[in-house]
C-alpha cells in the first residue's frame, strides 16, 4: 500500500499501519511529490511495526545530493533491517526544476550515476570518482548498513527499462495499465536474477463509476501530460485515445483536457468497483508479470464521509486476509 494516507496526520498512522498488516498487506512504499518526504513515513513504520516491508517509490535522484541520499536509505536500513528497499528515479522538471530549483539536465544520466553511486555507498565503500553528470570526493559512509537495501529504480521506456533490468535490483512500473505490462518487461532484456517487478496501482474502490472516472480524468490529464509520462503511453500505443487530450493541454485548456480522455482508458489506468472487483483487477496484474502490486488509495465518497473509521474498514475489505 501507498503511504501516508490523506487526510490522517502522521501521529496517527500507527493504527492504519497496524489495520494494513492486519489485512494481510505485507509493504508500506511512499512517494515523494509535493506532500511528505519519502522517508518520514517509512521512518515511523519502521518503529511501530517491525513485521512490513518498505520502500520508497520513489525518491527523485536530483533533489538530493550524493551523499546525503546515501545516508538517508541507509539510516532506514539500519533501522529496519533488511526490510528496506530503496526504489529511485529521474522524477520530473516539475518537481525538480519547478520546486526544487534544481536542474533537470540529462535525467537518464543522472539516474545512471546515482543508481551506480549508490550500490557501491551504501556496500560500504569509499568513492572518489568523476561520474558523468557528477563528482564524488572520498566519501564513505560512516554507518554503511549490514544489509544493504537492494536499489529499484522507476521506469518507463526502454532505455531505462534496460537499465533497470541491467543494474538494478528492481523495477518500479507506474501509470500503466496490466495489458502494458508485458510490453514493458520485455525491454528488460537480461535482467539480473531475482529482479524485482513492483508497479503503483492506482485504485478507486467505489461502484459509483462517475465519481471514479472523474477522478480518473483529473489525475491523468495531471500526470500524462508530463513530456516523460506522454512518450511513454505514446511509446504504448495510446495516441489515437489521448491525442485530443494533449492537443487541449497544449492549447491551455485544463478542463478540456481532461474531459478528453476516454472512459475506457480511465478504467484501463485507475481501477474502480467494489473492493472484490479491485481484488480481481489487481490480480491481473500480477498475472501478467508484477511481483509487487503497490496500491495507491484514491478518495471515494465513503472515505471523504467516513473518516478514519472508513478507511480501516476498506483496507479489512481490499485485503488478503478474511
Amino acid at each position: 500500500m501507498t503511504i501516508p494516507f490523506g487526510g490522517v496526520p502522521l501521529a496517527e498512522h500507527a493504527p492504519i499501519y497496524a489495520a494494513l498488516a492486519d489485512a494481510g498487506f505485507t509493504d508500506l512504499w511512499s512517494s515523494e511529490v509535493a506532500g511528505t518526504d519519502a522517508f518520514t513515513p517509512l521512518a515511523l513504520a519502521a518503529a511501530w511495526r517491525p513485521d512490513l516491508r518498505l520502500g520508497t517509490a520513489i525518491t527523485p535522484t536530483f533533489t538530493r545530493g550524493p551523499g546525503l541520499l546515501a545516508m538517508t536509505a541507509a539510516a532506514l536500513a539500519e533501522a529496519a533491517p533488511g526490510r528496506f528497499a530503496l526504489g529511485i528515479g529521474a522524477s520530473s522538471p516539475v518537481v525538480v526544476g519547478d520546486w526544487n530549483a534544481v536542474d533537470y539536465d540529462r535525467p537518464f544520466a543522472r539516474t545512471r550515476d546515482m543508481l551506480r553511486f549508490l550500490r557501491a555507498a551504501l556496500a560500504g565503500e569509499t568513492i572518489d570518482r568523476e561520474f558523468d553528470t557528477f563528482a564524488v570526493r572520498r566519501f564513505r559512509l560512516e554507518r554503511p548498513p549490514a544489509t544493504p537495501p537492494p536499489l529499484l529504480l522507476a521506469a518507463l521506456r526502454p532505455g531505462m527499462l534496460r537499465l533497470a533490468g541491467a543494474e538494478a535490483d528492481g523495477v518500479i512500473l507506474n501509470w500503466l495499465a496490466a495489458t502494458d505490462v508485458p510490453r514493458a518487461l520485455d525491454e528488460l532484456g537480461d535482467r539480473r536474477a531475482g529482479i524485482e517487478v513492483a508497479a503503483r496501482i492506482f485504485v478507486c474502490p467505489t461502484e459509483d463509476a462517475g465519481h471514479a472516472r472523474t477522478i480518473g480524468r483529473r489525475l491523468i490529464a495531471s500526470y500524462l501530460t508530463v513530456p516523460a509520462y506522454a512518450e511513454f503511453h505514446r511509446w504504448l500505443g495510446r495516441e489515437p485515445d489521448l491525442g485530443p487530450m494533449w492537443r487541449a493541454w497544449a492549447a491551455g485548456d485544463r478542463r478540456g483536457a481532461a474531459a478528453a480522455v476516454p472512459d475506457a482508458v480511465v478504467d484501463a489506468l485507475v481501477l474502480h468497483g467494489s473492493p472484490a472487483d479491485c481484488r480481481e483487477q489487481v490480480d491481473r496484474y500480477v498475472e501478467a508479470g508484477v511481483r509487487t502490486p503497490v496500491l495507491a488509495l484514491l478518495p471515494t465518497p465513503d472515505l471523504t464521509d467516513g473518516g478514519p473509521a472508513a478507511l480501516r474498514t476498506l483496507i479489512t475489505e481490499l485485503g488478503t486476509v478474511r
